[in-house]
């Protein structure tokens, strides 16, 4: 029985050391450098990719963190909680590694942009195809939201029904889920309200809730 607690405990401060480097990760990359090169000008960000090319990559590099942190997360989430509830786990998990795959194509097209940045193509044709690749990043995240939500949606039921972390955690991240896939659905109905971007709040909230339980106090033992 305490071999059972042990592994638990140390399930669960995995998924919070991986569910931290993702948070963090996501912070620099998204936050801190990308709009330092990415900006609403495309010529201005062809330039950015040429004159500040290393800060391009260590965008991308922070890209490659985001896509393994959110993998790694996904796996020991998984493994913390399926035989708590077996089928919320696996939604978990799953939902989870669609939004790294998400990522994965904004990792692709960052890739994209920054070769044909400095290649030898003719200014125009950069242009045009940086603006493309800008798109697929915004979208790739746009996208990627709506499976970030799904994801919070079972973590926060297992909560709840479990009662292996506190109750309100779990209303958070639920709460925090359903806001980001109603924002996902907002933004790409065209809709510009300023009241949306709120809509994300109880999932941060809940996002480092979680992430202080697990490396803190882990998961509560069965009752």
């Amino acid at each position: 029985m305490q071999d059972q607690r042990n592994e638990s405990l140390r399930t669960a401060r995995a998924a919070g050391i991986w569910y931290l480097a993702l948070a963090v990760s996501g912070v620099i990359g998204f936050l801190v450098l990308h709009p330092q090169i990415y900006v609403t000008d495309i010529a201005r960000t062809v330039t950015n990719l040429q004159e500040q090319e290393t800060l391009a990559r260590w965008r991308l590099l922070a890209e490659f963190v985001i896509i393994l942190s959110q993998a790694l997360a996904a796996v020991y989430f998984y493994k913390l909680f399926k035989d708590i509830n077996p089928a919320g786990a696996w939604a978990l998990a799953a939902w989870g590694t669609m939004n790294a795959a998400a990522i994965m194509v904004s990792a692709i097209a960052m890739g994209g942009a920054i070769d044909v940045a400095n290649g030898a193509a003719m200014p125009d044709e950069k242009l045009m195809m940086i603006q493309v690749f800008v798109h697929v990043i915004k979208n790739a995240w746009g996208v990627g939201s709506l499976f970030f939500g799904l994801w919070l949606i079972p973590m926060g039921f297992i909560v709840v029904h479990s009662k292996r972390m506190p109750l309100w955690l779990g209303r958070t991240l639920i709460m925090g889920g359903v806001g980001y896939v109603a924002s996902a659905f907002l933004n790409y109905a065209g809709l510009t309200y300023s009241w949306i971007g709120a809509l994300t709040l109880p999932a941060t909230i809940g996002e480092f809730w979680m992430i202080g339980y697990l490396l803190i106090f882990g998961i509560r033992s069965e009752e």
